[in-house]
Formats: structure tokens, C-alpha cells, sequence
């Protein structure tokens, strides 16, 4: 028997359902009733960002391209109320055991892009005292997907606390780190909890651009 990471509503009957309809065993973590409140990606978004957009590339994406910049990134739900409430307990109040509530359809999107390097966006090391954990890499722990660290996060204020102007004109916050005996991957997959404007993953990028590096790509869980 199990409950609803957000609820906590017991799932056995819907479980018991699924196991029933699939064949299979399912390790739920969400009810429903929960689930149905997040709201994924679909069609009616801008096809570089996932923005919510009716414009084949929305505004983010149009000025980062008169910037010379390419967007290339993919994210599973849109940030509405229920995201933020998820992200309020997960990040800010450190419910860490909902690092899981997502991580089968992390695991499952990322399973697509074969040969790529999953390169999380780090915490400064202050801010990762004080939280306690990475947010970005719990997901991936708890989906067990394999990642690589090739950046340090400098000590600057949080993204959560800037508008969008200041996060756009936000200095370079990343550090390269320098690989003894081994060579960069070919191809990177940047993974963030949050995309807003794009500025963090620009700024990553710009860092992760190395010779031996061919693509990157990103990805995140809300856009």
C-alpha cells in the first residue's frame, strides 16, 4: 500500500486497476486527482522552447536568436499553479522524496536521446548547504540516469529571486570544470528543473562550448 507523494491519498485501488489494465506493476507516486492538475506540454507551443506559444517560436526565442544563440530545448509541463506548489515544497520547504514524483517520465523522455551526456545545472556551493541537495540531480538519482558534472555554479544571487531583465542580463555564473585524462562528450544534454527565460541554459552553454563538443541540447522538467 502506498500514498500520494502530494495528498497523500492511498493508491492501492488505483494501482491494483492499473497492474489489471497494463499487466504490469506500476510504482505510483501520484493519485490522479493530483496528476491531472499538472499541465503537459502539447502541441500549442513553440517548437524551440515548449513555451506555451500559438507562434512557431515565441518572443524568448526570437530575441535570443537576434542574439545568435540557438534554442534547442524540450521540457515535459508547463509551469501553471500546481507546478509552483510542487517546486515551493520540493525546492524552497526541501521535501526531498518528491525528487521521485516525476522521474519515470524524465527517465522515459530522456531515453531518447541516445549518446548524449546529461550534464545537470549545479547549485553554488552555499546554496547547496543550505537546501541540502541538488534538485536537478535528485530527479536523475531517482530515476537512475547517469550524469556527468562539467560545471561549477558561482556564489550569485537565485534565479527564483530576479525578474525577468535582471535574469537576462545576468552575468556568466558558470565555471568550466577542467577534465584531466579525459575527453569532452560529443554530445550534452543540459538538464534544469525550471526553463523561464533561457538565460541559465545560455549561460551553461556558453561554458560547455568546447571543441570536442558537436551538439547541446537542454532539458527541463517545466517550462
Amino acid at each position: 500500500m502506498s500514498n500520494c507523494l502530494l495528498c497523500d491519498q492511498e493508491l492501492s485501488n488505483q494501482e491494483s486497476l492499473r497492474d489489471l489494465i497494463l499487466m504490469k506493476k506500476e510504482n505510483l507516486t501520484m493519485c490522479d486527482n493530483c496528476k491531472n492538475k499538472f499541465e503537459q506540454v502539447s502541441e500549442a507551443s513553440c517548437k524551440t522552447c515548449c513555451k506555451k506559444s500559438s507562434e512557431i517560436s515565441c518572443e524568448d526565442c526570437q530575441e535570443w536568436e537576434r542574439k545568435g544563440k540557438s534554442v534547442n530545448h524540450k521540457a515535459l509541463y508547463y509551469y501553471n499553479e500546481e507546478m509552483k506548489e510542487y517546486f515551493q515544497k520540493y525546492k524552497f520547504q526541501g521535501d526531498q522524496l518528491l525528487a521521485g514524483l516525476f522521474a519515470e517520465e524524465v527517465k522515459a523522455a530522456l531515453k531518447k536521446y541516445k549518446g548524449y551526456t546529461i550534464v545537470p545545472i549545479p547549485l553554488s556551493d552555499k546554496r547547496n548547504e543550505k537546501r541540502g541537495f541538488n534538485q536537478v540531480t535528485a530527479i536523475l538519482e531517482s530515476a537512475g540516469i547517469p550524469y556527468q558534472d562539467l560545471l561549477i555554479k558561482k556564489d550569485t544571487k537565485a534565479q527564483s529571486q530576479k525578474n525577468k531583465k535582471e535574469r537576462l542580463k545576468a552575468e556568466q555564473a558558470f565555471e568550466r570544470k577542467e577534465l584531466e585524462n579525459k575527453s569532452w562528450p560529443e554530445k550534452i544534454m543540459i538538464m534544469d528543473d525550471i526553463y523561464t527565460t533561457g538565460a541559465t541554459i545560455e549561460r551553461a552553454k556558453e561554458m560547455l562550448h568546447v571543441n570536442e563538443v558537436k551538439e547541446i541540447r537542454s532539458f527541463s522538467l517545466a517550462r
